[in-house]
């Protein structure tokens, strides 16, 4: 049986400890984690592995941080990152693992920093400010980048604006560092673009909305001539037609055999699962079901797709829950883990 760890990103501002992220050891068969290690770091607020798997990026407080993975999955510190704004919210690599991206929900600002061959963090390359306004009569209508992700064919960055309902595209100078807008994906009004999600071979594109509570399906492919195509495809709720008022969509997350998409939501406190359609890209919703938490934040399957944990950022807790996809349950399995804020949450193989 294949073996793994956990990292989990969590902020440290309200506890005043100083451990912002948690290795655990994987018990795959009874769908638990285990603490092995603590690693000092102020408000993690979240992880990206590089996808060479060999190095671990977590926002701090002060910008960006970089480890290497040890053989065991412990983390050793490279060096830190500067991102010259306020503390972003997401960041992530693109598939050369050559840039660091950085997206700020509090400044609405896009930094690309330059990663060195050893995996440490370079000079930065580009900032980007978005500039507009949303629908919302409140401050949440400015700029908030909530995700930068790449397309997987490396060719364009996906910005998500949540305070402008928009997914701004850029194009990559792989050789500066430079971002260059090509296209605007636009969502509905006081929808929230959240969280972005690709599937394997890079055709769909899936965008979870906070205030929306739905998840967008877009058909990709670029054009030789007329730059990246986008045609949604479908628009599926997060939510039961019985809900919470007052709810929010949190997380996105595809299994590790991309067969599954999850997602969380905020007020109605549940995760809902739903299978993935391989050739056409389209969901089917499988459950939306209590997590036995407040406000989950992130929820994940385990890597057998038979276990889910949901973490739940204002009960201080991660729930595990056993899970039958054919029914369309879950099941709690284990007690809860205490923990301040949890935020994110990576499985990492290791590799024996």
């Amino acid at each position: 049986m294949s073996k793994y760890v956990a990292y989990v990103s969590s902020y440290t501002s309200a506890s005043g400890e100083n451990y912002g992220i948690r290795i655990y050891d994987v018990d795959l068969k009874n769908g638990y984690l285990k603490e092995k290690n603590q690693i000092s770091i102020t408000n993690s607020s979240y992880v990206s592995i590089s996808h060479n798997r060999k190095y671990l990026y977590s926002i701090t407080d002060f910008g960006v941080e970089a480890y290497k993975i040890q053989p065991n999955g412990d983390l050793k510190v490279l060096g830190q990152g500067n991102i010259n704004g306020m503390r972003a919210s997401y960041l992530s690599t693109d598939y050369d693992d050559k840039f660091l991206f950085t997206g700020g929900y509090h400044d609405g600002k896009i930094t690309v920093l330059r990663l060195n061959n050893d995996g440490s963090i370079g000079e930065i390359t580009d900032e980007v400010f978005h500039k507009g306004l949303g629908t919302m009569a409140d401050l949440d209508s400015r700029p908030h980048v909530s995700c930068v992700k790449m397309t997987r064919d490396n060719k364009y960055l996906l910005a998500a604006d949540l305070g402008t309902d928009n997914t701004t595209v850029y194009k990559l100078d792989h050789n500066t560092g430079k971002l260059s807008q090509a296209d605007i994906i636009h969502s509905d009004q006081k929808s929230g673009p959240r969280h972005i999600k690709t599937s394997a071979d890079g055709r769909f594109i899936y965008i979870v909305h906070a205030r929306g509570t739905y998840i967008d399906v877009y058909d990709y492919h670029d054009t030789e001539n007329n730059g990246p195509d986008f045609e949604k495809i479908q628009s599926i709720s997060t939510l039961n037609d019985y809900h919470a008022s007052g709810s929010g969509s949190s997380a996105l997350n595809l299994s590790d055999d991309f067969k599954y998409l999850v997602s969380s939501n905020a007020g109605d406190n549940s995760a809902c699962m739903y299978s993935v359609d391989k050739k056409t890209g389209m969901l089917t919703k499988l459950f939306c079901l209590p997590v036995s938490g407040d406000y989950p934040k992130d929820v994940a399957l385990f890597p057998d797709n038979k276990h889910m944990v949901s973490l739940n950022h204002e009960s201080n807790t991660m729930t595990f829950f056993t899970v039958d996809a054919k029914n369309g349950l879950i099941i709690m399995n284990n007690k809860e883990i205490k923990i301040d804020q949890p935020n994110c949450i990576i499985f990492y193989e290791i590799k024996e």
